[in-house]
């Protein structure tokens, strides 16, 4: 009996290879290779046939100018959730697609059933689907969360066409599918979860989606790495990519837009896991500064930037002797920027970092991407090293250049407007984000330079 030809498709890219590699031919990823039945030429239903000569003339299509294009701001219709709203945009947009990854156990069915909850109350017709619990799981979780007397329509069911066939039939203005990997369809013989089933069932719903005006909500399961499992190509098909961010273990949740078509990128939605499920945070930056009754040697505030928000965070770090070969060890920050910035304050600023364990935190699980927090650290990890607190209400924020060079952050004005508004009353800033009004009670002092900052620091501490 002929032995069933076999081939090796990629998990982050779903290019194919017909032997296993190490590396991905085509992206790069390393032991991303699975070995998968190729599907047969007759399943593929969606498959194009190769263009020959001009024999598609026929099919081609009238084009218009932008210019002749009718432009509307697209209608919003809030989901009841303000944090969930923030992240979407402004709400639900009509014929979007929007993914959403995370932890398992952190909290994406929890939200969603809450935010389908309140859209029904509000007359919208809604559907849950789910693939990973049954319908009498659903309701238990309602039930926990005093959803009481939900009018929310689940159906739980894993083939596509039921799923598309169902839809059709009830009309409803949001679907949940929970998860995208959990779908199958019949055209495809491989099993659900792989990267051909995922890649074409997601593509027939964000077809459903735009031809019909639902919204079409897609939960996905995340690698170990905690990147979306299946092929790259399911976060550029969707409108909307967002993540859960936060710790199992803490009581707060961070919901994280990766990806808006429909709105800013990188905004963020604080939510605090409540015995009755997901409540939004009004003012997280409460969350992400210290309880300290008086200062303490290590800890500097930065302002930072998520999405539209300026929020609150402490920085802590700690300074201590260290072995032959000190350690160098950032949570919630880029370890490889940390190690840049112990060698400009070295250069640059005259503190000497060499033979010290350096350990520095975010408060809260908050994770900082931007190079804003670069003047907050190096404050936080000069205070540790005197062993002197910085003064109370002491806010800072700023890049920092291997030259020694601080440079501006976006949108300053509205980072010192809501430290002021929070009580704080002194801060350090780059000179180009110097407001060219007094803030009443921030007192501001502006630097272009690393060693201008320690200088005020040490004056001031």
């Amino acid at each position: 009996m002929a032995k069933e030809k076999t081939q090796y498709v990629c998990n982050a890219c779903g290019a194919t290879s017909p032997r296993w590699l190490g590396k991905c031919p085509s992206c790069g990823a390393w032991n991303s290779l699975i070995e998968s039945v190729p599907e047969s030429a007759s399943g593929g239903k969606n498959r194009l046939s190769a263009p020959q000569g001009y024999a598609g003339l026929a099919n081609a299509q009238p084009v218009t100018p932008l210019s002749a294009i009718e432009a509307t701001d697209v209608a919003r219709t809030p989901s009841g959730i303000e944090e969930l709203d923030r992240v979407l945009g402004g709400g639900i947009v009509e014929g979007g697609v929007v993914l959403i990854g995370g932890d398992p156990g952190i909290g994406k069915s929890t939200l969603l059933l809450q935010a389908m909850d309140a859209l029904h109350r509000k007359g919208l017709p809604t559907l849950y689907v789910t693939g990973e619990e049954s319908g009498a799981q659903i309701a238990l979780r309602s039930r926990r969360l005093g959803l009481d007397n939900s009018q929310v329509q689940v159906l739980a069911e894993i083939q596509l066409e039921k799923i598309l066939a169902t839809v059709e039939a009830t009309q409803p203005m949001v679907v949940v599918v929970d998860s995208i990997q959990t779908v199958y369809s019949d055209q495809l013989s491989s099993a659900p979860g792989s990267v051909a089933q995922v890649r074409e069932c997601a593509a027939h719903l964000t077809r459903a989606a735009k031809t019909t005006g639902i919204c079409v909500i897609l939960i996905g399961h995340v690698t170990k790495e905690g990147a979306l499992a299946g092929p790259r190509v399911l976060e550029h098909m969707v409108d909307t990519v967002l993540y859960f961010e936060g710790d199992t273990h803490s009581n707060f949740r961070l919901v994280r837009a990766i990806k808006n078509r429909f709105g800013a990128v990188n905004e963020i939605g604080v939510f605090a896991m409540t015995e009755k499920g997901l409540k939004g945070v009004t003012n997280p930056s409460a969350i992400f500064l210290s309880q300290h009754t008086e200062p303490v040697p290590g800890s500097c505030v930065l302002v930072t930037l998520e999405g539209t928000r300026p929020m609150l965070v402490e920085i802590q770090a700690l300074v201590d002797q260290g072995g032959p070969s000190p350690r160098r060890l950032s949570v919630g920050l880029d370890k490889d920027r940390l190690a840049m910035l112990l060698a400009v304050l070295n250069r640059h600023a005259g503190v000497a970092c060499a033979d010290q364990d350096v350990f520095v935190n975010a408060v809260g699980g908050v994770r900082i991407n931007e190079p804003a927090a670069d003047l907050a650290v190096m404050l936080a990890i000069t205070s540790s090293l005197r062993g002197k607190a910085l003064p109370r209400g002491f806010i800072a924020f700023g890049e920092v250049g291997l030259a020694g060079e601080v440079r501006p952050a976006p949108r300053g004005q509205e980072r010192l407007k809501e430290a002021a508004k929070l009580g704080f009353t002194m801060a350090v800033v780059p000179k180009a984000n110097a407001p060219k009004k007094a803030i009443p009670g921030l007192t501001i002092h502006a630097v272009e330079r690393v060693d201008e900052a320690m200088n005020i620091v040490r004056g001031i501490s």
